[in-house]
């Protein structure tokens, strides 16, 4: 009915393509996206609204459930509001209105059946830098009607929320760091400075990529011939001031990368505005593991809660 000036389909990606310049893509924060389609009936990984940017409205055709995650947003279902984290029965004819985000960058808008668009490469991705992918390869626009799924509302209880250890710790400004491929080309004074210092996401911060403001660091090295780079990769430009690599970021570069941001904390640094604060704080691919199984389990706890009995 009014699209936000920011709204895509994601999904969770489109994976082993990186050797033919294809990046993943999908959702910026893949854990609110998949938390959302558990409370809808989905699996996590189904294609979803991913809203940034602004306030909107859309109206469902039949009757379904879905959830709101991620971001904080007004939203409301007609006049009634609703919550984050809560799977919502919507009637044929409802509209949902969402307004101004209170936190949170991405809100994700899960729906029961899921965005059926074309599959391409394996997802239903929006791929804004090449055109392809979500709807016609674009942002969705006043006008548009999207195609839902076969819905699974038998699946789970209308007016579940989710508990709240089981909601992600966004409130977290300490983004935990591996070393990158490059740790050892920078000096002590370098590492020591990366770690301790607060950054802040830049106001030319994407999809593509977060810029950070903050005390450069020497970066001497200069560039590097090009290799694989995977998202949170944290790259050191000639000026010292690190890019961390995001969903739609290319597959190669050539800066050095002093570190990349465990996949568990992507999400706590997707929904970071520009001007909010970070720091890095090092942690190691074993932990990084457990955390990315214990997200896992929370995802998996909140699916089997929200099953009707």
């Amino acid at each position: 009915m009014r699209a936000a000036p920011y709204l895509t389909v994601q999904d969770l990606g489109r994976h082993g393509f990186r050797d033919v310049a294809v990046p993943p893509g999908g959702a910026m924060d893949t854990f609110a996206l998949s938390a959302a389609n558990v409370l809808a009936g989905n699996d996590a990984g189904t294609a979803a609204l991913e809203w940034s940017l602004g306030g909107g409205a859309i109206r469902f055709d039949r009757a379904c459930t879905f959830a709101l995650a991620g971001a904080v947003a007004d939203a409301a279902l007609e006049d009634m509001p609703v919550p984050q984290m809560t799977t919502v029965a919507a009637k044929a004819g409802d509209t949902l209105t969402v307004g101004g985000f209170s936190s949170g960058r991405f809100l994700y808008v899960a729906i029961s059946g899921g965005i059926t668009v074309d599959v391409l490469l394996g997802s239903r991705s929006t791929y804004l830098p090449a055109h392809f992918g979500g709807v016609e390869g674009r942002l969705i626009r006043t006008g548009d009607v999207l195609p839902v799924g076969d819905a699974n509302n038998a699946r789970v209880r209308a007016g579940f929320s989710a508990p709240a250890d089981l909601s992600g710790d966004y409130a977290r400004r300490s983004i935990r760091v591996i070393r990158g491929p490059q740790w050892s080309l920078f000096s002590d004074d370098d590492r020591n400075s990366f770690f301790s210092q607060p950054y802040s996401v830049g106001h030319t911060s994407d999809r593509t990529g977060y810029r950070l403001a903050g005390t450069a660091i020497s970066a001497r090295m200069g560039s590097l011939p090009s290799e694989a780079g995977c998202t949170g990769t944290i790259q050191l430009p000639p000026e010292g001031l690190p890019i961390v690599l995001m969903a739609d970021s290319p597959t190669v570069g050539g800066y050095p990368k002093i570190g990349v941001v465990s996949s568990s904390d992507l999400p706590v640094l997707a929904q970071l505005r520009p001007g909010e604060d970070l720091h890095f704080e090092e942690t190691t691919v074993a932990d990084a593991q457990r955390r990315k199984r214990r997200a896992a389990a929370s995802l998996y706890t909140l699916a089997t809660l929200a099953q009707k009995s």
